[in-house]
């Protein structure tokens, strides 16, 4: 699937800038910093798509509705 291809080339891109722009130093905790910062625009998205219908969203990002629920309170996303 070329899309998927897309959003990783995407990722990686934005990774390597990252540590270009760290400038040797040493970056800690890059799983959750790349976590939280993909995260809350995919649910966003997502949320959108679907007209805020959150079992649809849920459905679509293969989680439960209840994960969802709790996703946007972490990440203060607005139903």
């Amino acid at each position: 699937m070329k899309r998927s291809n897309e959003l990783s080339d995407c990722v990686k891109r934005s990774l390597e800038r990252y540590f270009k722009d760290m400038d040797g130093e040493k970056p800690t905790s890059i799983y959750e910093m790349v976590l939280k910062n993909i995260e809350k625009p995919m649910i966003e998205t997502v949320l959108g798509k679907a007209a805020g219908n959150l079992s649809l969203a849920s459905q679509m990002l293969g989680v439960t509705r209840n994960t969802l629920r709790k996703k946007m309170q972490q990440l203060r996303i607005k139903g």
